[in-house]
């Protein structure tokens, strides 16, 4: 009988691989295919029947207790697996496989103790002790020593800017602090009895319409309301003094809802209000996830309306002749910030805050119109609303850590490039991306690790920068963002145009930092042609001795897409068959263009450092096979370059780029203890990530008075510095300021 099963199941095995071999084409005869399928297939059948025969023979051993208890074992963790142990499905098997086999060591030692048990026993227990000892580890920074250290390089010119003060110092104002709500919080006394102002509740349900089943019920179960009378809370910290002040409004990202994440931007309330800005942490709380579900974005319209509520609440409150607050806000001078889905949020909630009509049910009336005058996303989301955002005419900033695990890519970056300017009035957008900042840390009550237990265990947080040094990053940066959007302070923004002028303040650390003005005039984006040798206003491109010259759409560390077109340029003279001729990218303006070179402009463009593995895909079979395994291991080099403009007349000028501002080498990621486990969970270990150079035309066109400012022709650049290297090139312009 068993005979027969056999060879019925392998008449099958011929059978099927059979017809796959004859229909796989690989330009081979597909007899030839087949022929080859059914042996390939006929081997894995016997030698697969040879072994589970073994294994067979083998059970008959073993007791019925004991395979039951094994059987059981799986099963109980597979169950365990389906209702959520966020472990990666390979690793959790493996680890509970191995618990397994500690137990069936354990258990066979007790039975027999020879030397085979003792053996399995032995080394089972290690292997249990080495995992146990990962997990218990902070981890490692394998990385560490590839990048020089941050500031090590002192600019040779240094920006031209006013002495700034530390933007994250407190203020002259003494810091009031209060809560407003609806007062009938069941689950917060700050929002119950604890309030100072009361708020009425407005009614959400056209705006969430997953607000319902076992979400519905839950929620409203342990907040004691639902969508139609959401509340209005909000912590505010708010400058004694009469005013009027600015006013931001604060909105924390998805964290479990019953983990308050609205008390955690403190740090930053308090700042702000000793700076003479008012600001209120709002609570959004209770369209957070939960066991009961989480809204996966649907929510986001909600979380950008109700901030526009809050804003509404407190223009009503200024307007109120006989209310506390009447005239304590500059209702001209507003400004968002949020984190996360709340990093989304206010961008959803500006491009709402002019609108006539809420844009996916247009029966609903919209009548904001306030001014906001700037935006900032903390480690933000780009995709969770199925709209894609495009601000207009305001003040952008977005940060993001190299080390955020949960939101891995700086999606920051996309509603940045999105953003346009219409008008004449200056403004500016900028990007700044920590290295060794986590997603969490810029909530001070979220912690230092991005997942919760038990996938909070396979994090690396050696590498992380303390929580403190996050946040006084944070402050920094946003406060002078503040400074220069609410208070017309221009001269922090020199603080994102080269971030050297604000190091003695910032932990040590890298930041890459973009900044571009309104006034900026593009020469080149690479986002409008398929042709590599033009570009913006008649430009016309050229390169000679290039190893790699491409144009292509920046991806993401998981593959995802950054919205931003680039041109790659790599040139490698240790394979060159003269490496005499340095690599030159040229770029020749149109005598017609009215681009705005003056002494108090700016060459800008925006710049990062590629992988010089890119350079193998150029290579010849002949130039592949004689490199030699060294070769593959190449240093990464510390990029350098010149920068040379010409005029109608020949005369030229020219400065490397390291005389203006380093290049960064690529910042490389381990998020987990295991290093295999990165690419399932997070993706590869580094993505290019650009930063912004001003090369101020006062500061060139002093190397050479003979130099016509207002006829430049050409802009090179010369690959002279390194024998072989990547860069990542895009928004090449003149800036204004």
């Amino acid at each position: 009988m068993k005979n027969r099963l056999f060879s019925l199941t392998l008449f099958l095995t011929i059978l099927f691989f059979g017809i796959t071999g004859y229909h796989f084409l690989t330009g081979w005869h597909p007899i030839i295919m087949m022929f080859i399928a059914i042996v390939i297939g006929v081997l894995i059948h016997a030698v697969t029947y040879a072994v589970f025969n073994v294994l067979g023979k083998g059970l008959k051993q073993i007791s019925l207790q004991t395979i039951t208890a094994v059987l059981s074992a799986i099963f109980v963790f597979t169950v365990l697996k389906y209702f959520g142990f966020g472990w990666p499905t390979l690793f959790y098997s493996g680890v509970i496989a191995l618990g397994i086999l500690l137990c069936i060591a354990v258990y066979r030692f007790q039975k027999k103790r020879n030397f085979l048990s003792s053996f399995f026993l032995i080394v089972m227990a290690l292997s249990a002790v080495y995992i146990f000892y990962e997990l218990a580890s902070s981890g490692a920074d394998p990385y560490e020593s590839e990048i020089p250290l941050a500031f090590a390089q002192e600019d040779s010119f240094p920006p031209d800017t006013e002495p700034l003060q530390n933007p994250a110092a407190a203020g002259p104002f003494s810091v009031q602090t209060f809560t407003y709500g609806n007062g009938t919080d069941e689950q917060r006394e700050e929002f119950s009895t604890g309030v100072t102002y009361k708020t009425n509740t407005v009614d959400g349900t056209w705006l969430i319409p997953d607000w319902k089943d076992k979400k519905k019920k839950w929620r409203e179960s342990y907040w004691g309301f639902g969508a139609e009378n959401f509340p209005l809370n909000g912590r505010v910290y708010m400058p004694k003094g009469d005013g009027p002040f600015p006013l931001t409004l604060i909105v924390h990202g998805n964290h479990s809802m019953i983990d308050y994440s609205d008390d955690g931007y403190g740090y930053l309330g308090n700042l702000l209000a000793s700076r003479g800005i008012i600001a209120v942490s709002v609570d959004e709380n209770f369209l957070n996830g939960h066991w009961s579900g989480d809204f996966r974005g649907k929510e986001m319209p909600a979380r950008a309306w109700l901030l526009l509520k809050h804003l509404e609440q407190w223009r009503n409150w200024n307007n109120e002749d006989n209310h506390e607050l009447a005239q304590k806000v500059d209702m001209e001078n507003i400004m968002l910030v949020g984190h996360s889905r709340g990093g989304e949020a206010v961008s959803i909630a500006a491009a709402y805050n002019p609108l006539p009509y809420f844009p996916d049910q247009a029966s609903e009336k919209f009548d904001f119109n306030f001014n906001i005058k700037g935006v900032v996303a903390l480690a933000p989301t780009d995709y969770r609303y199925d709209r894609k955002i495009v601000l207009n005419n305001i003040n952008f900033l977005s940060i993001q850590g190299s080390y955020d695990s949960d939101e891995v890519s700086f999606w920051g970056m996309r509603p940045y490039r999105r953003l346009q300017y219409t008008d004449s009035i200056s403004r500016f957008k900028s990007g700044v991306y920590i290295h060794h900042a986590n997603h969490g840390q810029f909530n001070s009550t979220w912690g230092n690790s991005d997942f919760g237990a038990p996938s909070k265990w396979l994090l690396n947080l050696n590498p992380l920068l303390k929580e403190e040094q996050q946040q006084e990053a944070a402050k920094v940066f946003i406060s002078a963002f503040a400074e220069a959007s609410l208070k017309d302070h221009q001269e922090f923004r020199s603080v994102f145009k080269n971030v050297s002028v604000a190091k003695q303040w910032l932990p040590v650390e890298h930041y890459l930092t973009s900044f571009e003005s309104s006034n900026f005039h593009a020469i080149a984006n690479f986002e409008d042609d398929l042709d590599i040798t033009t570009a913006i206003d008649a430009t016309k491109i050229q390169a000679t001795n290039i190893a790699l010259w491409k144009e292509e759409n920046l991806p993401t560390r998981d593959e995802g897409s950054q919205e931003n077109n680039a041109v790659i340029l790599g040139w490698d003279y240790e394979n060159a068959m003269n490496s005499s001729d340095k690599g030159m990218y040229e770029m020749m303006l149109s005598a017609d263009d009215s681009i705005p070179f003056l002494t108090n402009s700016s060459l800008q463009f925006t710049l990062g450092a590629g992988n010089h593995e890119w350079l193998d895909v150029n290579l010849t079979d002949a130039q592949k096979e004689a490199k030699s395994d060294d070769d593959d291991k190449r240093e990464v080099p510390q990029l350098d370059f010149t920068v040379q403009l010409t005029d109608n007349n020949g005369q030229t000028i020219a400065l490397k780029v390291s005389e203006i501002k380093g290049i960064t080498k690529p910042l490389k990621t381990r998020f987990t203890k295991f290093k295999f486990l990165d690419k399932d969970m997070i993706g590869n270990d580094w993505e290019v990530q650009l930063q912004t150079y001003h090369f101020p035309m006062k500061t060139l066109s002093n190397l050479n008075p003979e130099f016509n400012l207002e006829s430049i022709s050409s802009i090179k650049f010369i690959f002279d510095q390194t024998d072989y290297g990547v860069v990542v090139l895009d928004e090449i312009g003149v800036s204004g300021d």
